[in-house]
């Protein structure tokens, strides 16, 4: 009787005990993954004397930065407003595009298809660097420099590849008896598929455009490269461009503000569309 009454006490310890190695892990990873953004929005609200110090609080509080950022001389509205141009045009299209392939992958059944769908994704590991200079040279031969095509379409070669393999993976978890029960109550094959599949993959739709838009909106080699003009730079680029006061002082501050903007929209969008983007991440998880 000795031996179980043992076991039986012991248990709800060692519960007790992975439960909060388990607790401690995750606040690890969360620590260890926001620190970073802590300290960048620490160091944006400190006077630019104080940049240097090193207290987890700003004193005093300083918004001197965020002026010098939104200084009509930086133009930093403007490469904003290129940044949502460039991040908008590049998801609509990548999903567009990717939808219909994606269910045509799916679906149909042909010849090297397997094959297809691996080169697919292949061609979204190649480094941007071995794309840029080929593309440089095109698009100063066709005067595309200084455009917002010269930044889209470079970017659609990473992010179409990515959109078309999740969506892929999304709509085989789909049975095929939900188009055949539509076409059975009289719709064509894009009735159904308008009506009743877009719909049921919303949320995987939705978690693949997030992915695309936060991909595309970071991008910074590509529209550096394609782009000398102020007017036209993207917000990545016009932070790394940021000037000191005099020639050789480093905007640490300017930049911490910069990049708290930056990171804000991406912030919100995932705040409001948090359940859509859990439920696409989870789905097929379960049947």
């Amino acid at each position: 009787m000795t031996a179980p009454t043992l076991t039986i006490k012991r248990r709800p310890a060692r519960r007790r005990w992975q439960g909060g190695l388990l607790y401690a892990g995750v606040a690890g990873v969360v620590i260890y993954c926001l620190a970073p953004f802590y300290w960048m929005l620490v160091s944006s609200l400190r006077r630019s004397s104080d940049i240097f110090e090193t207290s987890l609080l700003p004193s005093p509080v300083s918004f001197e930065n965020y002026t010098r950022v939104f200084d009509p001389a930086q133009g930093f509205g403007r490469a904003l407003l290129n940044s949502l141009v460039v991040a908008g045009v590049t998801t609509v299209a990548a999903l567009l595009l990717a939808t219909f392939t994606a269910y045509a992958m799916a679906r149909l059944e042909f010849r090297f298809k397997r094959l297809i769908l691996t080169l697919i994704i292949a061609t979204s590991m190649f480094p941007v660097v071995s794309i840029v200079v080929p593309l440089l040279k095109l698009f100063t031969d066709i005067g595309w420099i200084n455009t917002y095509q010269s930044m889209i379409v470079p970017s659609m070669s990473f992010a179409l590849p990515l959109a078309v393999w999740n969506l892929t993976t999304f709509f085989r978890q789909m049975p095929d008896e939900l188009e055949h029960a539509a076409m059975v109550d009289g719709c064509t094959r894009g009735q159904a598929f308008r009506k009743i599949i877009i719909p049921l993959a919303a949320p995987g739709i939705f978690t693949t455009a997030i992915i695309t838009f936060i991909a595309a909106w970071n991008e910074f080699l590509i529209a550096l490269s394609m782009t000398n003009r102020p007017g036209m730079q993207t917000a990545p680029v016009a932070i790394s461009k940021f000037t000191g006061a005099t020639t050789w002082e480093t905007p640490f501050g300017s930049q911490m503000a910069a990049g708290v903007v930056v990171t804000i929209p991406l912030v919100i969008m995932v705040l409001l569309f948090q359940r859509r983007i859990v439920a696409g991440l989870t789905a097929g998880a379960a049947k």
